[in-house]
């Protein structure tokens, strides 16, 4: 069993940041690409950024130059670094990892940002 706890949401003025924190706990054989998810009211999920076991990173066009993604791996913990926030990125935040050769999600943490 995996378990996912994420951390670091809030409520932040447009421009603010936020670091969100996930750590992967439970009996972990192998991790390997670690990524944040999010979903607005009435919209699909939708990946923000991915990172790796060797460190590839991939990002959402639209938060591109924003967010940063890294992992410490011998934490099992992934975060998101999210800067120049906009009231666009409100929505609530999943932390998801490939461990054990399986998908597993978070609970997901609320992020709100206000115009």
């Amino acid at each position: 069993q995996v378990q996912l706890v994420e951390s670091g949401g809030g409520l932040v003025q447009a421009g603010g940041s936020l670091r969100l924190s996930c750590a992967a706990s439970g009996s972990i054989f192998s991790i390997n690409a670690m990524g944040w998810y999010r979903q607005a009211p009435g919209k699909q999920r939708e990946l923000v950024a991915a990172i790796t076991s060797g460190g590839s990173t991939n990002y959402a066009d639209s938060v591109k130059g924003r967010f940063t993604i890294s992992r410490d791996n011998a934490k099992n913990t992934v975060y998101l670094q999210m800067n120049s926030l906009r009231p666009e990125d409100t929505a609530v935040y999943y932390c998801n990892a490939q461990a054990n050769w399986r998908d597993h999600w978070g609970q997901g943490t609320q992020v709100t940002v206000s115009s």
